[in-house]
């Protein structure tokens, strides 16, 4: 039977996933397998995870060793967010920052840059303060706080990781408010402030009309005593619970109204125990610097016509600075611009080029988990560490155990 991602738009070339039991069954797979690749939750849309042969860790005990003393927890890597999420608040704790699905696992998230939100909140692979990983010939390293710059947001590129040390915070509140048809000049005046507004924001639109946006979700800590007016921006407050995507149930949705509710309830987009749907969809998301994020919009107004027959629902996020050398947000405060498509892959294909072109300019990076048609060269030239993470994934794999044709088509 083929294996396919969630999406069902990638079939992978292993016939079959290994699935060990044990760190050391883990190790011996990984040392005796000529080419290997780590599947997380299979929501990546690319091919970031493709490889001859494929390993899963859901089948290893998942495990939470929290450090109160030095504010961290030791994590397997194969546990999902939304499950970790649960341990850590019950023990005072949380995480800086979530994606919208509390779905994905750990590793997976971190090594394709998956980010969440908030013009203050640095992507998920900043969490990370540690990791332990599989080499080529089945050896147990571990990378320290000093080295994961280089070996988190690593496509897996440098071998199967089975244990990350997670930085973490006090445990907080959120509440959660919806507001509706921003004028988008409003957005486009004071865009740094809209997004700076609240500890995460997303604006939703679909494109039908460009001078409107949909809905903006603002995510407030229930402790920053924020008062909430019924217009806001231009926009109206919701009257209930709403849905990014038209007609799709609102109940799939986090808790909003301002219903107070931890932080790992609210973060999300997305309750755990829904999918947001039934995979009928391909994605696509480029980052650029966040004070070309109104020039990036202005660029492809002239694509609405094209982009709103074949879209679901398009986000835009703000995300910080980091230093992780193959992060989308590697060294510049960074706008997010995301598509949700239908799922409809030749118009998708044939659409993304010019939507490409139009952000050239503002030097876009894709996010590596989806889908995007950016020459290797183009992609090569933004990211300044390239070359030196090249060497880095040659001394730890000499033979290209891990280096899959996505990883190769990149990185020099």
């Amino acid at each position: 039977m083929a294996i396919t991602n969630w999406a069902g738009n990638v079939t992978f070339t292993a016939p079959d996933v290994l699935r060990p039991r044990s760190l050391d069954q883990l190790r011996a797979m990984v040392g005796r397998t000529p080419k290997v690749h780590a599947l997380g939750a299979g929501h990546s849309f690319s091919l970031v995870a493709d490889s001859p042969a494929l390993v899963t860790l859901d089948g290893l005990p998942a495990e939470v060793e929290i450090d109160s003393a030095r504010a961290t927890a030791r994590v397997s890597a194969g546990i999902r967010y939304a499950e970790l999420a649960r341990g850590l608040d019950a023990r005072g704790f949380a995480l800086a920052n979530l994606a919208s699905l509390p779905h994905i696992t750990v590793a997976g998230a971190v090594a394709t840059g998956t980010h969440g939100s908030g013009s203050r909140n640095g992507a998920l692979a900043t969490s990370v303060a540690g990791i332990e990983m599989i080499t080529a010939d089945g050896d147990l390293v571990a990378f320290g706080p000093e080295e994961t710059s280089g070996s988190v947001v690593a496509l897996g590129a440098l071998g199967v990781v089975s244990t990350l040390v997670l930085t973490l915070v006090p445990s907080f509140t959120i509440r959660q408010w919806v507001y509706e048809n921003m004028p988008r000049a409003e957005l486009d005046a004071r865009f740094e402030e809209i997004f700076a507004s609240g500890y995460s924001v997303s604006v939703f639109t679909t494109w039908r009309d460009p001078g409107n946006l949909d809905q903006v979700w603002v995510k407030h800590r229930a402790d920053d005593g924020w008062t909430v007016p019924d217009r806001w921006h231009g926009a109206r407050l919701a009257d209930g619970q709403r849905h990014p995507v038209p007609g799709m149930p609102p109940g799939y949705t986090t808790a909003q109204g301002g219903a107070e509710g931890p932080w790992h309830e609210r973060l999300p987009h997305f309750r755990p125990d829904f999918t947001p749907s039934a995979g009928d969809e391909l994605q696509t998301e480029y980052l650029l610097p966040r004070d070309q994020a109104v020039a990036a919009l202005a660029a492809l107004d002239g694509l609405a016509p094209r982009i709103a027959p074949v879209l679901l629902v398009s986000e835009l996020r703000t995300v910080a600075a980091d230093d992780q050398w193959l992060s989308p947000c590697y060294g510049r405060e960074t706008a997010a611009i995301h598509f949700t498509w239908r799922k409809d892959p030749a118009a998708v294909n044939a659409l993304l080029p010019a939507i490409e072109e139009r952000l050239a300019p503002l030097r876009p990076r894709p996010h590596w988990g989806k889908l995007f048609t950016l020459p290797a060269a183009q992609i090569r030239a933004s990211y300044p560490r390239l070359e030196e993470f090249g060497r880095l994934m040659t001394s730890y794999d000499p033979a290209g155990k891990f280096r899959n044709s996505f990883a190769g088509a990149i990185v020099p």
